[in-house]
């Protein structure tokens, strides 16, 4: 008999999806965490020099006068990086979620195995150029490109499939609520990062008035922080979120019951079989 399963077998509502995804990422915090750490570090030495090329200085780097279109390069890239690290560490919690719904044990170590790298990093590389072009070229469209097919990540380790459009489609459903529950994830994780990553320097410029030097290096620093926190959460956004879609559109939870009843491999559900 399966232990008791960290993510309940049944649909769910938003509230209940996201206390889900924070169970998982308690549960992972080790692996999530220190990989979207790592990624999180790599992303803002990467934008820094790119800062100073638009004159976007911090907290919240906004833009410069005269500076506007290379400042604007430098929010598409960020957007572009962002995407390819969630959709990394969707993939990562994605690995952890399907035992974590089967209530079977898994080997931290054994993760980045079941996350099939090979396979995520090239779609991760794919969405964020998605999600970056997109940014470029006003948020209408990011919005539809990190909302619809962002799940990819999660697809190729839990469906075992790296179709953008089998995302797509877990997405739209419902009245895409795969899409509007992703962007309200966001949205929620981007004010966290805000309080986190600028709102203490912002008071501390207005207690103090003064605005030091090392303000420079330390607020990426409070930003790869936030992002940290963030980027593993929406990960395990992705993955709860895939396996709720399922359970809601497809009767996961009534093939993975009927596999158990029949003495079947409960696990075989999980791979997308079209």
């Amino acid at each position: 008999m399966p232990a008791q399963p960290d993510l309940p077998l049944r649909p769910m509502t938003l509230g209940e999806l996201l206390d889900a995804a924070m169970t998982l990422l308690r549960a992972r915090a080790l692996p999530l965490l220190v990989t979207a750490g790592v990624l999180a570090v790599l992303e803002q030495a990467a934008l820094m020099p790119l800062r100073e090329l638009a004159s976007a200085s911090p907290p919240v780097y906004g833009p410069a006068k005269g500076s506007f279109g290379l400042w604007w390069l430098v929010v598409a890239t960020g957007f572009a990086a962002e995407a390819f690290i969630i959709c990394v560490l969707g993939a990562l919690a994605a690995a952890a979620a399907g035992p974590a719904l089967l209530g079977r044990p898994l080997a931290n170590r054994a993760l980045w195995r079941r996350a099939r790298p090979v396979l995520t990093l090239p779609a991760a590389i794919v969405f964020a150029g998605l999600c970056g072009v997109a940014a470029f070229g006003g948020f209408v469209g990011w919005l539809l490109a990190y909302g619809m097919f962002g799940l990819v990540g999660a697809v190729l380790v839990i469906d075992r499939t790296g179709s953008f459009g089998r995302a797509a489609r877990l997405a739209a459903r419902n009245g895409m609520r795969g899409a509007w529950t992703r962007l309200a994830a966001y949205l929620t994780w981007f004010a966290v990062r805000i309080v986190l990553g600028a709102g203490w320097v912002a008071v501390f410029a207005i207690v103090s008035g003064d605005r030091p030097g090392w303000l420079t290096w330390l607020t990426p620093l409070a930003w790869a922080f936030a992002n940290t926190i963030a980027y593993a959460a929406l990960g395990c956004v992705d993955a709860v979120l895939l396996l709720e879609t399922r359970i809601r559109t497809e009767g996961l939870d009534i093939a993975i019951s009927r596999a158990r009843s029949r003495g079947e491999d409960d696990a075989a559900p999980l791979v997308y079989a079209p």
